[in-house]
């Protein structure tokens, strides 16, 4: 027996319609970086998104399923493409800026993109580049940056503004299947070469409904969010969407993602709400604690990408910044779980305890922990196995290029489809994920695991450690130790003695835990996405490049 349901799509079109219709007086404010903001309503951003599919398809010829990439930095125009493409059949395909030229290379000849649009600040990233890119036909640039980088381009250079300047503000935008690609992403290729996500339309409007809900990041038409967050980061976690269902006002900082703006805009234009990497909040943090401003509109902190040291987020709740934890990744659109404390725990002890895991799993995404012999491992909060997802916006595989099927890694997705995160951790009886390492990264000493996640946050909460990273690295004895890696404060007095002393007092960290090997470094390395890049730390290390010392 069938429902007696309109069968509908899920689709972004109706995304963007909904948003410039019903919340059209909502904006998305651009920090210009001299103390101002350019405003645009949400209507304006339907119109203008419908002049620039008009113009991608009489004026560039873009079809469907035609990547249509973007260099871009979070700002309104950036908001027009997340729209446009998709809802007129074609794919959006977010370049990562801060990857390396190669593998920007790559990416791009992989995904087969037809057309890029710039900031012209970004010229001279992917001026030097065009000519190993034959699939690009047509460049469009926005906003300042020296265009006499492109002479010679054998790509069409265009004018965003010229471009859709003369182009209807009303777009008959296809019904599409809601299976169709509608966004593609590439991971940051930690391992090898970068690997493609291809998102529906289905996922991102399921997954935007999520990122909505209460129990999740719960944002109304009130809020203003401060997406730091890049938006070729995993679509900015799905927020550009997400505040188009609800009207939730977007403030985006453009390539002014240091600490003195970021306060600045903080400051001057109220948000409520903020997502970023923990990397941006510790740079906030030392802006704050150094310059004082008024930043009590900002009540809420989303934090992934990273696990959240358990100093930054008391520290953060000193300044009316309640905190909240969030994990994901580019294969999960990229909302796994979110950290909202159940009711049983608010206002009591167990309320902190429960915001430091990496948060519960919403009704659509289904998780199991899988140990070394593949065994299934009981939620109890204390078996730790690797962790695996499935979902309707989780991958189910990755992309491989024009004309071939997609790929299936036998190390990423299991026999039945489910994906294998790489991620190690425990779940509670009440669903709550604690994640305690990246199954590369744990460190295997003697038969036994030692979190690098766990020794990270205890050395960060000590009062002269501005940053902390744990590497494994060989031990004849044990097979692996751990190498702590640290950043110490300016003026700091502490030496390795007394940091190995502060990790084993009060029960911090297991006396057998404990390193031995200790090195003192400028800055740890950071990915794309502004995570620890601990292969650095390790091939460093292998080369003999850190002045280590043993204790």
């Amino acid at each position: 027996m069938l429902s007696t349901m309109q069968d509908v799509p899920l689709l972004i079109s109706r995304i963007l319609t909904h948003g410039s219709r019903i919340h059209g007086a909502s904006q998305v404010i651009t920090w210009t970086g001299d103390g101002e903001s350019h405003r645009r309503s949400f209507a304006e951003i339907g119109d203008r998104a419908a002049q620039l599919a008009h113009a991608l398809r009489d004026d560039l010829g873009v079809r469907d399923d035609d990547r249509v990439a973007t260099l871009m930095w979070n700002n309104a125009e950036h908001t027009e493409a997340y729209f446009a493409i998709p809802s007129m059949g074609a794919v959006l395909h977010t370049l990562n800026l801060r990857l390396p030229a190669e593998q920007l290379v790559w990416i791009v000849n992989h995904a087969a993109d037809k057309v890029v649009l710039v900031n012209g600040s970004l010229l001279p990233m992917i001026a030097p580049l065009l000519s190993k890119l034959p699939t690009v036909e047509h460049i469009v640039v926005s906003g300042p940056g020296d265009r006499s980088l492109l002479d010679g381009a054998t790509a069409a250079v265009h004018e965003y503004e010229e471009l859709i300047a003369s182009k209807p503000t009303a777009y008959d935008w296809p019904e599409l299947d809601e299976r169709r690609a509608a966004a593609m992403c590439y991971t940051s290729g930690t391992t090898g070469d970068p690997k493609g996500v291809v998102y529906s339309h289905r996922s991102i409007y399921l997954h935007s409904m999520q990122v909505n809900m209460a129990q999740s990041m719960g944002l109304t038409d009130q809020d203003i969010s401060l997406v730091v967050v890049p938006q070729f980061h995993v679509n900015a976690w799905g927020l550009p969407h997400a505040t188009f269902m609800t009207g939730v006002n977007l403030l985006m900082p453009d390539r002014f993602l240091q600490p003195g703006p970021l306060a600045e805009m903080i400051e001057r234009e109220r948000p409520t709400h903020a997502a970023a990497v923990p990397t941006i909040w510790q740079g906030l943090l030392g802006e704050l604690t150094a310059r004082p401003r008024d930043v009590s509109s900002l009540t809420q902190v989303t934090i992934g990408g990273a696990a959240c040291p358990p100093s930054l987020m008391t520290a953060f709740d000193r300044l009316g910044m309640r905190v909240c934890h969030a994990w994901g990744m580019t294969e999960t659109s990229p909302l796994g779980t979110i950290a909202r404390p159940p009711a049983h725990a608010v206002g009591t002890e167990e309320e902190f305890a429960y915001r430091l895991t990496q948060g519960r799993f919403p009704a659509s995404v289904e998780a199991r922990l899988s140990g070394p012999g593949g065994e299934r491992l009981p939620w109890d909060g204390e078996s730790a196995g690797e962790l695996e997802v499935r979902g309707p916006w989780i991958a189910g595989a990755y992309y491989n290029g024009p004309g071939a099927e997609p790929l299936r890694p036998e190390d990423k997705f299991s026999e039945d489809g489910w994906l294998k995160t790489g991620d190690v951790g425990t779940i509670s009886a009440d669903g709550f994920l604690t994640l305690t390492d990246r199954a590369k990264d744990v460190i295997k000493s003697g038969g036994e695991w030692i979190s690098s996640v766990e020794l990270e946050n205890a050395l960060m909460s000590h009062p002269d450690v501005a940053e902390a990273a744990v590497v494994a690295v060989p031990d004849d004895k044990w097979g692996e130790r751990p190498l702590a890696t640290v950043v110490l404060r300016e003026g700091s007095t502490a030496t390795f003695e007394t940091l190995r002393v502060f990790l084993a007092e009060e029960g911090r960290i297991a006396k057998w835990q404990l390193p031995e090997r200790w090195t003192v470094i400028e800055a740890v390395p950071k990915t794309s996405v502004g995570k620890f890049d601990k292969k650095v730390l390790r091939k460093r290390y292998a080369e003999g490049e850190l002045d280590v010392t043993n204790l």
